[in-house]
């Protein structure tokens, strides 16, 4: 039996308020006022889909062995870089790069269910694989995209022990109906007309995709549970399971106001949000549409149960900050050209030999414990730091980022350049041994005390802009 055997999800903390958009848009685009409630999602100036995927990827492995994961697919359509694999710097952050299959999926809003396809077909006989989809999309200033998108991640476990979800079936269709698409040389999705998209794309294109996957999973549209299909058009998904007979009751809410849609990880989100309370024997239909559609159904079984809790959809979801700067918003998405000041021009040259070499330390966050006395340090060197042993070449590799650290001492600098002044940073120290000086990432002074307790969280460090723009990746520590 092949199915899913684990879930997490990753939702940034700040969430931005749709009034507030309006109220900076209104005097050009009054006809925003009917999108202006509630708030949607919104990363941090140090977050893109790499980083949002790894914490997904993290809170889906709470419960297993990242070193299992025998398969990795990451699926998005803003993936940080055009030539370099993405998946590779998830798994090197996971520390489950060796004897790893590992490969990136976009180019459709449907590549989240295209990755977590090929998840299961691997897992049949290949090992566990793990897939990751998120999405940090652009839009228009005072677009309807600005205040319908969101910033988020999902990640799926797929294998054959303990499955919470076995597969009952997929099917797909492949047409290069465009409903929207965003070129090669631009940032922004150019859409057409909606009622053109959804008579002649949803309306002509999903029904008998529905119909056809009921069919080969020999189920009726009353079977269905949990109907999961992501859309810009609310009325859609209960348009298309009213004509495919699967009861209205069955739709799954699209999580749009508090947290928008999550482009290519959208599906994979919403059905996060529904095993965390899916029942034994519940049915659940996904459904993703992008120049053709996925269907995927899958059957919950009573191990859904036993899974140990982890934040989820609705954890991350719970831990919020309103953010009603508009300003900000701009400025975090590089939309608003800053005068950064003097102290910005540093060298962000990365040197790829030292980032290969130590790839473990500055990916993986991997420290170092001697074998002779058990003195755990960061980062990890030839000699043990502790001044009654000083032992030579006696440490092993000792996995950080899932500790709990806490503050020794800190400060909050508004003369070193960052992009969310002020700059936290200070010494924090792990209970098992080990300290280091830390830059905070999701602080607020009302936060950070002597004591407080910090979270390790694989975010951007900075982006050499002058050099094609390779973003630099390290562990920051962030408030529990």
């Amino acid at each position: 039996m092949v199915g899913i055997v684990a879930y997490g999800a990753y939702v940034p903390r700040l969430r931005l308020s749709r009034q507030a958009v309006y109220e900076a848009n209104k005097w050009f685009a009054g006809g925003l006022r009917g999108l202006a409630k509630g708030e949607r999602s919104m990363a941090n100036w140090d977050e893109d889909s790499i980083t949002m995927a790894v914490e997904a990827a993290r809170d889906c492995l709470t419960s297993h062995k990242a070193e299992d994961v025998r398969s990795l697919y990451f699926a998005s359509t803003t993936h940080p870089f055009k030539d370099r694999q993405n998946a590779g710097v998830i798994g090197t952050a996971l520390s489950i790069e060796q004897n790893l299959l590992a490969s990136d999926v976009g180019g459709s809003q449907k590549a989240g269910t295209s990755a977590l396809i090929a998840g299961l077909n691997a897992s049949k006989n290949g090992g566990p694989a793990l897939v990751a989809a998120a999405d940090k999309r652009l839009a228009k200033v005072a677009s309807s995209q600005e205040m319908n998108y969101g910033d988020g991640a999902a990640a799926l476990l797929c294998g054959t022990e303990n499955v919470i979800a076995k597969l009952v079936g997929h099917h797909s269709v492949s047409m290069d109906f465009v409903d929207h698409f965003r070129g090669d040389e631009t940032d922004f999705d150019y859409g057409w007309e909606e009622r053109w998209i959804r008579d002649e794309g949803y309306s002509k294109i999903v029904p008998p995709a529905i119909k056809a996957a009921l069919a080969a999973c020999k189920l009726k549209g009353a079977d269905i549970t949990h109907f999961i299909m992501p859309s810009l058009m609310p009325a859609v998904p209960k348009q298309m399971a009213k004509i495919c007979s699967i009861g209205d009751g069955a739709v799954r809410d699209l999580l749009g106001a508090n947290l928008g849609d999550t482009g290519a990880a959208h599906a994979l989100v919403m059905l996060v949000d529904a095993l965390e309370t899916a029942k034994t024997g519940d049915k659940i239909m996904v459904v993703a549409f992008g120049q053709g559609v996925d269907i995927l159904v899958f059957e919950v079984t009573e191990e859904n149960a036993k899974l140990p809790k982890r934040k989820g959809v609705s954890g991350w979801l719970a831990r919020r900050k309103e953010e009603k700067n508009y300003m900000k918003f701009l400025a975090f998405n590089e939309m608003l050209p800053i005068e950064k000041g003097m102290r910005a021009e540093f060298d962000k040259k990365t040197a790829l030999s030292v980032l290969w070499r130590k790839r473990d330390m500055i990916y993986g966050l991997v420290g170092g414990k001697c074998k002779v006395c058990g003195t755990v340090q960061f980062p990890r060197t030839q000699i043990c730091v502790n001044p009654n042993c000083h032992a030579v070449d006696s440490q092993e590799p000792y996995a950080m980022a899932g500790l709990e650290a806490s503050v020794m001492s800190f400060t909050a600098d508004s003369l070193t350049y960052t992009p969310d002044p002020p700059a936290y940073y200070g010494m924090i120290t792990f209970p098992e041994g080990g300290r280091f000086m830390a830059d905070f990432t999701d602080s607020d002074k009302e936060q950070v005390k002597v004591g407080t307790k910090m979270r390790m969280t694989f975010r951007i460090r900075d982006n050499d802009t002058m050099r094609g723009g390779f973003k630099r990746y390290f562990w920051k520590a962030a408030p529990v």
